[in-house]
């Protein structure tokens, strides 16, 4: 969950095009050209450098560009993360325990601003990646020497992201797969909003 505060989510796409698909960069900007918002269902390995058992987790994400998002784990812990666009909700229930934060400057060189954000060229180095397993590749370094992460690469089918993979500075390794997607919903403004629970403990901003 920690790695993930920093990181947030994607969004996903599925679906191998013949041969001639395009460019992981090419595919990426006609992914943030004609898609605003999004909502999908997710799974999140986690693989420790150490070697140990990865973690493994499932859920469900929605977002609407630019910066409003909502990550649900559902599976085996829940926990929740929502942002729109200003701030970002951090909900354990076991804890029932709530954690706030401005998004800031911080957002702009997350990986979840590759898919919710802006301004890409300013917070990112993007480069081309090697295709594999009938998806074209992404690789994005962050601009900057405070990111908590040190590079992601993003797997590209049908112009939209099929899988992300995180590398943090620690050796720790967080993949994403989507194995649902909706392609521009509309979303209820609610969804980016989050009122803590009663009793719930609030830290933060």
């Amino acid at each position: 969950m920690k790695i993930f505060l920093s990181v947030l989510c994607a969004l996903c796409g599925y679906g191998f095009l013949a041969p001639a698909q395009a460019a992981g960069l090419d595919q990426l900007k006609a992914f943030l050209d004609t898609n605003l918002s999004a909502r999908g269902v997710f799974t999140q390995t986690v693989i420790a450098r150490s070697g140990k058992k990865p973690q493994q987790s499932a859920g469900i994400f929605a977002l609407q560009r630019p910066g409003k998002f909502r990550w649900s784990y559902e599976k085996p812990y829940k926990a929740l993360l929502v942002s729109d666009g200003v701030k970002l909700w951090s909900y354990d229930p076991d804890l029932n325990q709530v954690a706030v934060k401005k998004l800031g400057t911080a957002f702009g060189a997350s990986p979840a601003a590759l898919l919710a954000g802006q301004d890409l060229d300013k917070n990112f180095e993007l480069k081309e990646g090697a295709a594999a397993d009938g998806l074209e590749f992404v690789e994005a370094t962050p601009r900057g020497g405070d990111a908590s992460f040190e590079r992601v690469k993003i797997g590209f089918a049908a112009n939209r992201p099929a899988s992300m993979e995180i590398h943090d500075s620690f050796g720790q390794v967080t993949v994403l797969r989507f194995t649902r997607f909706e392609t521009n919903p509309v979303l209820a403004p609610g969804l980016f909003r989050f009122v803590a629970p009663a009793g719930a403990d609030v830290v933060g901003d």
